[in-house]
This record gives structure tokens, sequence and C-alpha cells, in this order.
């Protein structure tokens, strides 16, 4: 929905950082790769085959993005990887403090786009109920 918006080196570093953060809880499961996988198609790029965890550079990758309204499209669609297992632990929200001390965008602001997350996060979940319900 947002991400289109982004620059291409933008989507290929947001990729990256998903992938960071989906890893970062040692729980990267089914429903963390989905909503990759749905990022990618929404991006028009293809998923990475492999990430390198231990070589990551969360500040070099942070500096990709540049704009007002880039740095807040990542927080805003980070939330909703972060909130689809239905769990915002610790380490994600060490990650999403240090994202958005990086950004300048107040706590406040993180906290109603958590909100935000967590409701897409549901709605993406209902969706897909209806989605592959049959009809009699």
């Amino acid at each position: 929905m947002l991400l289109m918006k982004l620059q291409a080196k933008e989507k290929f570093s947001f990729l990256q950082l998903a992938h960071y953060l989906a890893r970062v809880d040692n729980k990267y499961g089914q429903k963390e790769e989905e909503i990759i996988l749905e990022y990618c198609s929404e991006m028009g790029i293809e998923n990475v085959d492999s990430f390198d965890f231990e070589n990551f550079s969360l500040e070099n990758i942070l500096k990709d993005f540049k704009s007002e309204s880039s740095k807040r499209i990542v927080i805003l669609e980070l939330m909703i990887l972060i909130h689809i297992d239905h769990s915002f632990n610790l380490n994600e929200k060490k990650l999403i403090q240090r994202i958005s001390e990086s950004f300048g965008i107040d706590i406040d602001d993180v906290n109603d786009y958590s909100q935000w997350g967590k409701s897409v996060a549901m709605l993406y979940e209902v969706a897909k109920i209806f989605v592959n319900e049959r009809k009699i």
C-alpha cells in the first residue's frame, strides 16, 4: 500500500530491514515470511534467497532513507510485520526505538503507528479467511 512510494534503493533497503526485524526475536516463522513476500510483491522486487543476520548493518541501511515520508512509511510497514505474530518482543521494541530515534520520529507517533500496524495485521488475517472461504 505505502511501499510502492519508496525509491528503488529504499525498497531494497527496506527488504533487508524487514528480514532483520523478522529475525531479531529469534522466531522467524511462516507469518513473517508471508508478510515479507507481500512486501516484495507490492514493491515489485524479488525476495532475497538468504539473509546474513550477523553482517547486517542497521546504521548503513537507515542512511538510505532520506525523506520524512520514506522514514514514516518504513516504520508504519514494519509495524505490520511486528504484529503479524501477535507478539511485540523486547528485541523488536528496542529495534523500533533505535530506528525511530535515528529517523527523528516522536515516540507518540511510533505508538500510533504500532496501533495502526496491529490493526492492519489483524485485517490481513481476516482478509485471508475471506479469500479462502468456499460457498456451498
